[in-house]
């Protein structure tokens, strides 16, 4: 295309045009080197000329070709004018590759400018190296090429891990929906999916509206799950308030009685009533609780107090069955037993009217009594041995056959044969009701 220019002398042109500028080396995908291409302005003379009537022409592989007219100063400076111009498209291409390789760019936008560029040389009014140009152009636009299908590939292999990701997390909220009955927990992890389902993009419409549909059915499921449970439990939480509330009528009720024992069993079974009838609402449950045990409370500060009055009571019965056994002890039924047992029989009167003492003394007590109508039978029985040897032998025999029905008894039992074991304790225990017999004939002679 013919040009008619003038535009700036030889003086106008950047400084830096007069320098060779290094070509950019890239390797391409295949390993090669990218085409150097060399800068026009320094030697435009090697790809270009000026006819005598001032037309212009650029040296390219297929031969000249006339690029415009210069007719506005001489011919060395028409050709750096025309050369400044390749070096522009030059300069061009660099950027365009620069900006590919770093990634900074568009490749899909590359591959555009670079296919334009490279077909507006066919007919650019240019001095250079059209050929090296046109051959790095290719190298770009075939780089660009392979960006773009790496793009794509990247984009669908994003594609693929985003529907995957949204389905993994479709197929939790589903066993969610199904199953679970964490409700604070899953109601959290649902939001949660919801969350990050927002933030994953790449997803095909109809694939996502499909992924969502089925996300959106399981949450609805969930929730319509969960307002079952709550309402049946809202149910439950009524009844248990009703069955607590009859608990406490009871409870209040008892809480004046003086039947310590029976009344205290009864508390224990309104408690274990208490724990099985569950929770009432949470509004309410802390104050039934409360009245509760204040029933409880009043009954057994009551009972406590009674105690308190019987223990002061029951310790000075202990002090007074203390001077019982400090007279009982003194008894010697070795000097005279009849008197001996005169004596601890009105010590045993004695002891029977004062009544009880506090629960841990009546080991001690009962046993020191009886460690003396110990010594006194021990007495008796000395004597009955040494005025009767026939009824010794009699009561003897007695106490054979009582200690031989239990050893049978005993025989028995370990043999498995609880009839037998019974049998013999039966006749054991008349043989023993025999000996005591003769045992007091004795005594009483």
């Amino acid at each position: 295309m013919a040009e008619q220019n003038n535009p700036r002398g030889s003086d106008a042109h950047d400084a830096s045009a007069d320098v060779p500028t290094p070509h950019q080396v890239t390797q391409s995908p295949g390993g090669t080197q990218a085409p150097a291409v060399p800068a026009a302005e320094t030697q435009p003379s090697r790809w270009g000329r000026v006819d005598d009537d001032g037309t212009v022409y650029v040296r390219t592989a297929d031969g000249e070709r006339a690029v415009g007219v210069w007719q506005a100063g001489s011919a060395e400076e028409g050709l750096r004018h025309y050369a400044r111009k390749f070096d522009d498209l030059r300069t061009e291409a660099e950027l365009l590759e620069t900006r590919l390789t770093s990634g900074a760019g568009d490749p899909k936008q590359a591959l555009s400018s670079a296919t334009n560029l490279r077909d507006r040389l066919t007919d650019a009014a240019v001095v250079g190296d059209l050929d090296a140009l046109r051959a790095r152009l290719d190298h770009i636009v075939e780089r660009a090429e392979q960006e773009v299908q790496r793009q794509r590939q990247e984009r669908e292999r994003a594609k693929a891990e985003a529907v995957a990701r949204k389905q993994a997390l479709v197929e939790e909220a589903e066993e969610i929906a199904a199953s679970s009955t964490q409700w604070k927990a899953a109601g959290d992890r649902l939001k949660a999916i919801l969350e990050e389902w927002k933030t994953i993009r790449g997803v095909d419409r109809k694939t996502d509206d499909e992924l969502w549909k089925r996300f959106s059915k399981a949450r609805e499921a969930f929730s319509r799950r969960r307002g079952s449970h709550f309402a049946e439990l809202d149910k439950q939480r009524a009844a248990a308030k009703r069955r607590k509330e009859e608990l406490i009528a009871e409870a209040e009720a008892l809480s004046d009685s003086t039947d310590w024992g029976p009344t205290t069993a009864r508390y224990k079974e309104l408690m274990a009533e208490w724990k099985a009838a569950g929770r009432a609402p949470k509004d309410a449950d802390e104050a039934l609780w409360q009245r509760f045990r204040a029933a409880q409370d009043a009954f057994f500060s009551r009972r406590a107090a009674a105690f308190s009055e019987r223990d002061a009571e029951f310790a000075e019965n202990a002090a007074r069955k203390e001077e019982l056994l400090v007279e009982a002890e003194k008894i010697d039924p070795s000097a005279n037993l009849d008197a001996a047992k005169a004596q601890f029989r009105r010590i045993q009167d004695s002891w029977d009217r004062i009544g009880k003492v506090p629960r841990d003394r009546v080991r001690e007590l009962d046993g020191r009594l009886k460690a003396v109508q110990d010594k006194i039978r021990q007495a008796e029985e000395a004597r009955w041995r040494r005025t009767d040897p026939e009824v010794q032998a009699r009561v003897a025999q007695f106490r054979e056959r009582v200690e031989q029905f239990e050893a049978q008894a005993a025989k028995a039992r370990a043999a498995g044969d609880e009839r037998r074991a019974k049998q013999a304790e039966e006749q054991a225990a008349q043989w023993r009701e025999w000996l005591r017999t003769a045992e007091e004939a004795v005594a009483n002679r």
